[in-house]
């Protein structure tokens, strides 16, 4: 079984068609569909609630090892999940979520503490980000005209448009639309990302082996590096055309490489 978590901003049903895909070969595939919005489960300084809310899932599947899959902030909550629960894990494979620590962990943890993290990470942008419309065809026309979306594959974009997006409450008639994943969650997530997962990790050990697929245009690898990432998957690194939404854009090739990252990792430990 394979367990997903999402990116900020994106809830898990945008990730239909990689669903579908995993579900074809033989693995259930269970997800939280949009973290930081059960007030049970609220964002924090080291999102220790969104793990919280991740390993809830977890501890209620009867299945006794999983597949941890997560892309971007899901990557992270992945592995922050498979150290709380090392014994339920076979795997966990990350999708583009480069690994902060060293001097940038530091600079992080400054920035933090004064209260700048707002202005310096993606969240300034989340909450000028438009968040309603009048229908549907308005929703799609918005982001199909933006060049980021554009590069997605159309059947992506348009699980974004139909599961990102709900019924605005404001509107009496009903036909408005405003993302299901609200702006002010999506910046409290960037101002509080984990900064010191290595370490996290080293009294943390996951419990299974960890793999990591990039793109070859993240702006994300490129500005954090992959060295952590190279010493906490022992090498275990593969790449995919696109950028750090490489999961949108090519989800054929997204779902075939877990595939052979799930398959790669069970002949290891078949062998040891």
């Amino acid at each position: 079984m394979i367990v997903f978590s999402h990116a900020n901003s994106y809830c898990a049903s945008t990730y239909q068609r990689l669903f579908d895909g995993w579900r074809a070969a033989g693995h259930e595939v269970a997800a939280v569909e949009h973290f930081g919005h059960d007030a049970q489960f609220p964002v924090d300084r080291r999102w220790q609630g969104m793990t919280q809310q991740l390993t809830t899932l977890i501890d209620g599947l009867a299945e006794p090892r999983l597949w941890l899959v997560g892309h971007s902030m899901g990557g992270y909550l992945s592995l922050l999940a498979a150290g709380q629960r090392p014994r339920r894990v076979r795997g966990v494979i990350v999708l583009d979520a480069p690994i902060i620590h060293g001097w940038k962990s530091g600079l992080i943890s400054v920035v933090k503490a004064a209260g700048q993290m707002p202005r310096v990470s993606p969240a300034a942008g989340a909450l000028r980000r438009r968040d309603r419309w009048s229908d549907l065809g308005e929703v799609h026309s918005h982001f199909a005209a933006k060049p980021m979306f554009a590069r997605w594959h159309p059947a992506m974009l348009d699980d974004y448009v139909r599961h990102g997006t709900e019924p605005d409450p404001a509107d009496a008639a009903g036909a408005a639309r405003r993302l299901k994943f609200r702006p002010d969650i999506e910046a409290s997530i960037y101002s509080t990302v984990p900064h010191r997962l290595v370490p996290y990790l080293r009294t943390h050990p996951p419990g299974g082996p960890i793999a990591f697929i990039a793109g070859t245009r993240s702006r994300e690898v490129g500005q954090v590096g992959l060295a952590a990432t190279h010493k906490l998957t022992q090498g275990r690194i593969s790449w995919i055309e696109g950028t750090h939404l490489f999961p949108f854009e090519k989800p054929e090739e997204t779902t075939a490489a877990v595939l052979d990252w799930i398959a790669r990792l069970d002949r290891a430990a078949a062998a040891a």
